[in-house]
């Protein structure tokens, strides 16, 4: 009897220790990387770039390598993840709108807001939103300030330092390996920040957010980094002789307005390898900053009990389709990193999530409803995305819908399954069969035998999107190309003939 009284008593000593562990609101270590595209590789796209430190958090999280962005611009992007709302839901289209301004998201809870109001320490540094654009209701502290979210950085004592000038171009479109250590760079400050609330005592669950910049421009980054990457082994983007020549007018002038026409300017001034050079060492900084987080997270006594998702805002091009930069509809600038890692004991995800890779279609916007179920918060009923802690569970499941990205108002691209469609404010339209065509140089869209394809993938982009809001547009500097309102703007006689003269000019 005393023997079995003993088991018993063992037996309940073991169960109150799993109950202990039971995590209902856990922690959360929010990771945002700018501009990073598929070549980090946990996405693979390319055999040149280094990324030890997310190939290391993929073996422990599950990856999700068909992520896509809501819109291939940092603003509509972050506005869209943040609020939960899709941009042609909201009029969130450009990068030259101020998201405060758009009634239904001035209105909304974003993230930030929901966790904090639910009993969470909310805090923040470096880029979450874009640029100097905040959510003061969202965050209990922001480094360096709420009204100041982006530290100051290390630019060469003479800028540009590599890339010739031209008329529109970026005034930050340029590279340089700079003399500096890590701990002097603007991304460290607020690595360094995240990192120390890691390290203080927390009455609340907490939700942190590090906003790293790179591998956004200009690609200013300590040598060391350029080191890793010496120009001689530098391999050039495969490129197909003529690619564009099977797309329409949008997307054509896209690539000479939008675009800026860099290409050609970059390899006329000899720089090709050089930008990439410069791209690849802002990747392997950004990487050694996240493994700054994720070590500080694991030497802390919130391993155990904190959820880290990492995400990039969108991808980007660096001579496809003799394109650079985002702004466009192609695949390799609308997938986006994503990776999800949910410690043991979380209650709603006993086992944790899972790890290694998921092909299903994800959208950044999915983000917001999986972490508040995560997190055990309530739920929110006007949010754009879908939960995918049923992928958590088990990666080889997948969710059957379309994913949906816009750039400016009135184009669209739409992944489903193995297609990849994309329709233009003008109707032109793209279609890729991305298992026999990876790179998208064969627009199969006049196919007579695809017509019934296309008007099921035609279904999904919406009949009436929100207009675009006049008073949320921020004054345009001179390098910004006016983006499309409206269907009309793109028609009116005045852009039609700004357009013609900026591309006699090129």
């Amino acid at each position: 009897m005393r023997i079995l009284l003993l088991l018993i008593f063992c037996l309940l000593i073991m169960s109150c220790s799993q109950q202990e562990k039971t995590i209902d609101h856990p922690n959360l270590l929010f990771i945002s990387l700018d501009d990073m595209n598929d070549w980090a590789q946990p996405l693979a796209g390319n055999s040149q770039a280094l990324s030890p430190n997310l190939m290391a958090f993929e073996k422990e999280a599950v990856n999700f390598t068909n992520a896509y962005c809501a819109s291939p611009g940092c603003n509509p992007s972050r506005g869209a993840l943040l609020t939960g709302i899709h941009t042609y839901n909201s009029g969130l289209y450009s990068n030259y709108q101020d998201w405060r301004l758009i009634p239904k998201l001035t209105e909304s809870n974003t993230l930030g807001q929901h966790f904090r109001k639910n009993g969470y320490y909310t805090a923040g540094a470096g880029k979450i939103f874009h640029y100097q654009q905040t959510d003061t209701l969202g965050w209990d502290d922001y480094y360096p300030s709420k009204t100041r979210p982006m530290p100051p950085d290390n630019f060469p004592e003479s800028a540009p330092a590599n890339m010739p000038v031209f008329k529109y171009m970026y005034n930050m479109f340029d590279w340089s390996g700079l003399p500096i250590s890590d701990e002097e760079t603007g991304d460290f400050k607020s690595v360094d920040y995240i990192s120390n609330q890691l390290k203080k005592d927390h009455d609340k669950p907490f939700f942190l957010a590090c906003g790293i910049y790179r591998p956004h421009l200009p690609w200013y980054v300590p040598q060391k980094y350029f080191d890793l990457f010496p120009l001689e082994t530098i391999q050039l983007p495969k490129l197909l002789e003529n690619d564009t020549a099977d797309l329409g007018e949008v997307a054509k002038n896209e690539i000479i307005i939008r675009g800026g026409n860099y290409h050609k300017h970059v390899v006329e001034a000899g720089q090709w390898k050089n930008a990439i050079q410069g791209y690849l060492a802002s990747i392997a900084f950004a990487d050694a900053m996240v493994g700054n987080l994720l070590t500080a997270l694991s030497e802390s006594k919130y391993a155990d009990n904190t959820i880290v998702v990492i995400w990039s805002d969108h991808g980007w091009q660096l001579g496809e389709k003799n394109h650079w930069r985002k702004f466009a509809l192609w695949e390799n600038v609308t997938k986006s990193v994503l990776m999800i890692k949910v410690p043991k004991g979380v209650s709603s995800l006993p086992e944790g999530s899972a790890n290694g890779q998921t092909s299903t279609l994800a959208s950044l916007l999915d983000v917001y409803p999986t972490l508040i179920e995560l997190c055990n918060l309530p739920d929110r009923t006007d949010l754009d995305g879908k939960s995918l802690v049923t992928v958590l569970q088990n990666p080889d499941a997948q969710i059957d819908r379309p994913v949906l990205t816009t750039y400016d108002f009135g184009n669209y691209s739409v992944r489903y399954k193995n297609w990849h469609y994309i329709k233009y404010i003008d109707d032109s339209e793209e279609l890729y069969d991305l298992d026999a065509d990876a790179e998208e140089w064969n627009n199969i869209a006049n196919d007579p035998a695809l017509v019934n394809i296309k008007q099921q993938l035609n279904q999904y982009i919406p009949a009436n999107p929100a207009p675009f809001p006049e008073s949320s547009l921020i004054p345009l500097m001179e390098h910004h190309i006016p983006p499309i309102k409206s269907k009309e703007d793109y028609f009116s006689q005045e852009r039609r003939d700004w357009m013609n003269r900026f591309i006699e000019k090129e």
